[in-house]
């Protein structure tokens, strides 16, 4: 695949396929949507004009994005055309494997079968793929049409020409992709969220902060902090002139100690009560609309201001980029 792929076939309309489909569509790409609801228009619909406005470099208008999409419900037609596909059926391996042979059979040999799953890996629904070397997963950190990571997992079959043209695609359409070295399960962002989430239970199980307080400690201090340095950086930084050899040395010496403080709550009946009424109560019902438009807008607001720095538009990095990563990163792969 010579050039940016124009054909993309888009199976799910949930949370994270209309992510994509507004991604997409907002690239000029000729988007096929594949889903077997029979409301998938209205769905889509009602998804870009929540989507649509908050683009990164400027919304753009619902209608306009959903007059270039075609609906398909037929799997083998939707993929016929298809240079890359971007499938986001539920986690269930039997399921993604029969679907993945349907697609298999179906799509051009040269197109990229890509899975945003975020816990299987392609050997785990690959065994009706005949060429598991273009069988890849792209997995996007949510809401894909705006957080730029995408994880890239080869199987076994994989061939590393797929990586790379997997990569290449997810950067054409403003995406950081990081490809792993080696695939772990749940890979690494969902991996570093879950440790932060299981702290996160506990403390606010045990009564230390209410759930308001404690999104407010982390969005006023780490969560500042990791828009613009990771967490090894930020220790290096930690550290001094010694940076991380001299703060592991010293500093670090009860980390060990801490690890063994950290709780671990069990999900039992009464603990996703209690967190289940309390989001509701903090964050209401029945407004997802409004909060994800603000959820954009700040994420939003970050990157365009990384940008501007990077840019060197104020000066005050000398050109020198922010840690961490941006829309025209290189990926790291292996």
């Amino acid at each position: 695949m010579g050039t940016r792929p124009d054909a993309v076939t888009v199976i799910g309309a949930g949370t994270i396929g209309l992510g994509w489909i507004t991604l997409f569509a907002a690239h000029g790409l000729s988007v096929t949507v594949n889903s077997r609801r029979p409301d998938a228009r209205r769905v889509v619909e009602e998804g870009l004009r929540i989507f649509a406005p908050t683009l990164p470099g400027g919304g753009r208008d619902p209608e306009e994005l959903l007059a270039g999409l075609r609906f398909e419900p037929d799997v083998a037609r939707a993929v016929a055309g298809a240079d890359v596909v971007q499938e986001n059926a539920p986690e269930d391996p039997a399921l993604k494997r029969e679907l993945f042979g349907v697609v298999a059979r179906s799509a051009p040999p040269g197109a990229l079968l890509l899975s945003s799953t975020s816990t299987l890996v392609p050997d785990d629904f690959g065994a009706e793929v005949p060429d598991q070397g273009r069988l890849v997963v792209g997995h996007p950190f949510n809401p894909p049409h705006v957080v730029p990571l995408v994880e890239v997992v080869g199987g076994t079959r994989t061939t590393p020409e797929a990586i790379e043209e997997t990569i290449a695609f997810y950067r054409s359409v403003g995406k950081v992709p990081i490809a792993l070295r080696r695939p772990v399960p749940r890979f690494v962002a969902n991996r570093l969220q879950t440790a932060l989430l299981q702290e996160s239970i506990h403390l606010v199980r045990e009564g230390v902060v209410t759930m308001e307080e404690l999104d407010s400690v982390v969005v006023n201090s780490i969560g500042l902090r990791w828009a613009t340095v990771g967490p090894f950086q930020a220790f290096h930084l930690g550290g001094g002139e010694g940076g991380l050899r001299r703060w592991l040395g010293h500093l670090g010496r009860g980390l060990e100690a801490s690890w063994r403080e950290l709780g671990r709550p069990e999900l039992t009946e009464e603990t996703i009560e209690l967190l289940s009424s309390e989001a509701e109560r903090v964050y209401g019902t029945g407004n997802y609309p409004k909060l994800s438009t603000e959820r954009d807008i700040r994420q939003n607001a970050i990157l365009e201001a990384l940008a501007r720095i990077e840019n060197g538009n104020n000066g005050q990095l000398n050109g020198v980029a922010p840690a961490g990563g941006h829309r025209g990163a290189a990926a790291e792969h292996g």
